[in-house]
């Protein structure tokens, strides 16, 4: 039986204004200053550009070159222009950029699909798309949201033709076939291996019900039963396999869900243990300074809505996720930079930010036992090479779980680390998605592989992917963890035992493995770092070039270093990482059994 978290509640949704219109001067004209500038400054930028031009061949490149850029670029640009011109409508009161809304309004209504061309199906025998097949992915539902805000936003001011024409399509495109069509698969009927695409899409549909809809009631109910089945597939301590950054999706959508559904119908949800932990899931995972534990498909600096997380902490009681928040909450238009999202610019306009500097930003002791994710830090005063000794802070993310996990890479196992807010042993993160990246050929993707994670490879085999491929007798220890790696390779390794035992202590990360194999086989740890290493072979160690950090394999067998360098060229990964990363190497000549000792500290 289905535990009901949002069904059980009767609902009676009355629809809401959530966000002042335009008319409402006083409330626009309180806009701080600067975010009120940013916000122009776009709106400038973007006058006199056309709308960019989305053609046919632009859906038809993702199935003939890979390419999603092709047609995502104009996609979004398109909404970005419609977003900013909306604005500006509204912080000024002025209808300068109002043709240009009302073009962009029907422009998007022409579309011939609001789903991006990687959601559409596409073959090479069919590569464009059908205007019979109404898709609700990820962005018709957020075009959806975006529309039907500007229609509210600016309701007495729009020819009521091109209110009446988005109307029409949202229902036609988003309402009605959410109400009716069982088959899309976020839906939870047909598949039970829910994603980010539930929350993210039923809290899209909504706010556009919510705008349109005299009575929401029946609409909201259908939603709450998709997101009950949602939460199902959340675990219980609330964390996200997909990672920290696609909280802002799936956690940070929920919320907006309970938000609305507070607003419309009175529900209250906050007390509920296991969505109170999803809530703080991101302060948890937060290494400092804008770094996250990014396993899985997460950038290592990933953009989170800092209001979301302000509004999730007042919500919960939970002030480090509000000082958190408030340090992320940056600028609007980084809310329209990715796939613009004009609900949570209108969400933080009206949100203050609070003054959280007397709250101190907790330790880090945190163990995740159903994503087996283990968060510790620690202070230790130490000596430099460049100076006085000094306090030095270090923080390490560890992780067992298993390769089938949403986003996944092949990575159990492995482990991060921070020290004085500067990541040092690091996790690539994501690259700029194309048609290989949700595809079979995955695994040809280097920041997918376990030879690019911190683990071994093992008689030349990697980790492979599949949830079959799992971490086992996984420990949550005082300092650290421990688990055994050896389920993650496939047979032909002859792997026995591979028991990895992690520990923080002080400033010093010991890693301690030992490998028990079917024969006589050479191990390869990996390890890989944000600065140079320079090999000291004699002394058994290597040291940043520009750093005062140290791995160290001195108390092991013997080992032969090489170092790679990998020169950071995707746009994404150069957001987190520009220039290049290093990738050490510490090779044992064939044995049956290993046994290694290495450490790593500033």
């Amino acid at each position: 039986m289905m535990m009901e978290y949002l069904a059980a509640h009767p609902l009676a949704a009355r629809p809401v204004v959530q966000f002042p219109p335009a008319g409402d001067r006083a409330a626009w004209q309180r806009v701080a200053p600067g975010e009120r500038e940013d916000l122009l400054a776009l709106a400038a930028d973007w006058r006199g550009k056309p709308y960019p031009l989305l053609t046919a061949g632009m859906y038809a490149s993702y199935v003939r070159t890979g390419s999603r850029k092709d047609c995502e670029t104009p996609y979004f640009g398109r909404r970005v222009k419609l977003c900013a011109a909306a604005l500006h409508v509204c912080l000024t009161g002025e209808d300068t950029d109002l043709p240009a809304v009302e073009d962009g309004l029907m422009l998007i209504c022409e579309e011939t699909a609001w789903a991006i061309s990687a959601h559409l199906s596409l073959t090479a025998e069919h590569p464009f798309p059908d205007a019979r097949q109404t898709v609700i992915d990820l962005f018709a539902a957020q075009t959806g949201m975006i529309l039907s805000f500007v229609c509210q936003l600016l309701e007495d001011r729009l020819h009521p033709d091109v209110r009446e024409r988005v109307r029409s399509e949202v229902e036609r495109r988003i309402l009605q076939p959410f109400m009716h069509n069982d088959n899309e698969w976020w839906m939870g009927f047909v598949r039970k291996d829910l994603c980010n695409w539930t929350p993210w899409i039923v809290s899209n549909v909504m706010m556009a019900a919510n705008v349109w809809q005299d009575d929401c009631a029946a609409l909201f109910t259908r939603a709450c039963g998709m997101l009950d089945r949602w939460l199902i597939c959340v675990p219980e301590d609330g964390g996200c396999d997909e990672g920290a950054g696609y909280w802002n999706m799936a956690g940070g959508a929920f919320l907006d869900c309970l938000m609305l559904l507070e607003q419309t119908c009175g529900a209250s949800l906050w007390d509920v243990p296991k969505l109170r932990k999803m809530m703080a899931y991101p302060e948890l995972m937060h290494l400092g300074g804008g770094w996250f534990a990014n396993f899985a498909d997460c950038d290592a600096r990933p953009y989170i809505s800092g209001e979301r997380l302000q509004y999730a902490g007042e919500k919960t009681g939970n002030p480090a996720l509000i000082r958190m928040g408030c340090e992320m909450r940056g600028l609007p238009t980084r809310e329209l930079s990715d796939t613009p999202h004009l609900s949570r610019v209108l969400m933080r306009l009206f949100h203050p930010v609070e003054d959280m500097r007397a709250v101190e930003a907790p330790g880090k002791d945190v163990w995740l036992p159903d994503l087996q994710m283990r968060l510790l830090d620690s202070h230790e005063l130490c000596g430099s090479s460049r100076g006085d000794p000094r306090l030095i802070h270090t923080t390490v993310a560890m992780k067992g779980g298993h390769n089938g996990e949403s986003h996944n890479h092949n990575d159990v196992g492995s482990f991060i680390m921070a020290v004085d807010g500067k990541m040092q042993v690091v996790d690539a993160g994501n690259m700029v998605y194309t048609a290989k990246t949700f595809s079979d050929r995955r695994y040809e993707l280097w920041n997918c592989r376990s030879i690019y994670h911190n683990v071994p490879v093992i008689a030349g085999y990697e980790q492979q992917p599949g949830a079959q491929y799992a971490a086992r007798d996984v420990q949550c220890t005082e300092s650290g963890m421990t688990l055994d790696m050896a389920a993650a390779y496939p047979a032909e390794a002859g792997v026995r035992r591979c028991h990895r035992e992690l520990i923080l202590g002080g400033a010093t990360l010991s890693v301690k493995d030992e490998i028990t194999l079917d024969t006589s086989r050479p191990v390869t740890w990996v390890f890989m770092l944000r600065d140079e290493p320079i090999i000291e072979a004699e002394y058994e160690c290597c040291h940043g070039r520009e750093t005062d950090f140290f791995v160290e394999w001195r108390e092991t067998e013997p080992l032969t270093a090489a170092v790679e360098r990998i020169d950071i060229t995707d746009p994404r990964m150069q957001g987190s990482y520009p220039g290049t990363l290093w990738r050490l190497t510490l090779t044992a000549e064939p044995a049956a059994y290993h046994k290694v000792h290495i450490t790593m500290q500033a």
